[in-house]
């Protein structure tokens, strides 16, 4: 697939463009600069962002020149929600989560070349200017009417709470982002999701104003959604986040390792950098011998060495294995073995007693007897090693890193003990 377009669509990365064969005849006569926006609103990316941050590097690696724009200024507002208005945060914390960001994007694209990316901030065009200009320069192009269509502001107005008029202005900012960036870099593609599409076209529309003859176009990626109609990117514990401190890299390899299978294909197609051939395949696989989880695996491991690193990888890839009897626990560092059990069932308990008790504390047994039970029928583990004794408690000289017991029951049953004492 050498034409950009078609293989986005391929990929399930095509919801809708201004204007699709204006597109593909700018993207034919090239060089085309895009941009596309991340708000500081947290202190990290999320897994949802990895949608617009690969399809970055995705375009770029196409000949496409990226602006990524982290919004020094727009985080300070927020994009509106559809069900409350947002939390402001002060400036200080804005401007951190600008750096956090920037560097969460940056190894994702290449800053060398004739295409070389840019990182910018709207920051730097809406500090200086007055809210006279603003108005006067901004303002006056937008008409309030076309704003209140757009359903997060419509629901919000339907809403007892209803929206400020703060939140409600940040249309205007984000469109003056467009304009700021044609001007300053001949920026002419904003890419982002569908759920933004008013305000891709809001900045479309001020360039078309301002700019009397300017081509520019806006080209918007389908949202992700999950088969059972929860919220991609979503766990019990809340954000899958790219900050390793916030989501331990083994929780984030996981979190890909538990895709559903209606889900794996679609996931595959939007967010490897497989080839065609290759997702078929494994697509293939999937379907034949969906147990395996191959898909899944393959998944899991591309995007935690992309946002990880090869090594990270290679730790939680042990770390799973080593869990579940398939290799050595006291070769995994502390850090990493500490991450994947605080994903599992787990005790603190400050001396360690009979192993039946053990096994009740954690959960593995429903009591004593059941313990009991699964221990004469060859079913507990103690680090992977069979125990046949379970009135006795075992040795501190077990313990991983000094602190930790892994339990298992069967095959895939799992629980951690942490002595305290």
């Amino acid at each position: 697939m050498t034409d950009i377009v078609d293989e986005l669509k391929w990929r399930g990365l095509f919801a809708q463009s201004t204007d699709e064969d204006a597109l593909r005849k700018a993207l034919a006569d090239g060089p085309v600069t895009f941009y596309c926006g991340y708000d500081p609103t947290a202190a990290s990316l999320h897994v949802g962002h990895l949608v617009q941050v690969l399809t970055m590097r995705r375009l770029q690696q196409a000949g496409l020149r990226p602006l990524a724009l982290v919004g020094g200024a727009t985080g300070q507002i927020g994009d509106p929600r559809p069900t409350a208005e947002r939390t402001l945060n002060d400036p200080a914390t804005v401007a951190e989560w600008v750096s956090r960001l920037r560097r969460q994007i940056e190894p994702f694209l290449s800053f060398e070349g004739e295409n070389a990316a840019v990182m910018v901030n709207n920051l730097d065009w809406t500090a200086g200017m007055s809210a006279i200009e603003f108005l006067r320069d901004i303002g006056k192009h937008f008409r309030v009417n076309k704003m209140l269509t757009k359903d997060a502001i419509a629901r919000r107005l339907e809403s007892d709470e209803g929206i400020s008029y703060t939140e409600f202005s940040y249309q205007l900012l984000q469109s003056m982002d467009f304009l700021e960036l044609y001007r300053r870099y001949g920026c002419t593609l904003q890419q982002g999701g569908s759920d933004q599409w008013g305000n891709l076209t809001a900045g479309l529309d001020l360039i078309h104003r301002l700019e009397p003859g300017a081509e520019v176009h806006a080209l918007a990626t389908p949202l992700m959604t999950k088969a059972d109609g929860t919220k991609f990117g979503k766990t019990e514990g809340g954000a899958v986040w790219l900050d390793p401190t916030l989501t331990t890299p083994y929780a984030f390899y996981q979190f890909w390792l538990n895709v559903d299978d209606r889900d794996v294909s679609r996931y595959m197609r939007v967010l490897s950098f497989r080839t065609p051939a290759e997702l078929e395949e494994l697509e293939k696989v999937t379907e034949e011998r969906p147990q395996a989880r191959t898909a899944q695996r393959a998944l899991a491991e591309e995007l935690t060495t992309l946002v990880h690193g090869a090594d990270q990888c290679a730790a939680v890839v042990a770390a799973s294995k080593a869990l579940f009897g398939h290799g050595d626990l006291g070769e995994l560092d502390e850090a990493t073995l500490g991450a994947a059990l605080s994903e599992v069932p787990h005790a603190r308990v400050a001396e360690l007693g009979p192993l039946v008790d053990l096994l009740v504390e954690v959960g593995l047994a429903p009591s004593k007897s059941g313990a009991r039970r699964t221990v004469k029928e060859g079913g507990a583990y103690v680090n992977n090693v069979k125990v046949t004794d379970g009135e006795s408690a075992p040795d501190r000289e077990l313990l991983l890193h000094g602190r930790w017991l892994v339990l298992r029951r069967g095959k895939k049953n799992l629980a951690a003990v942490e002595v305290t004492g």
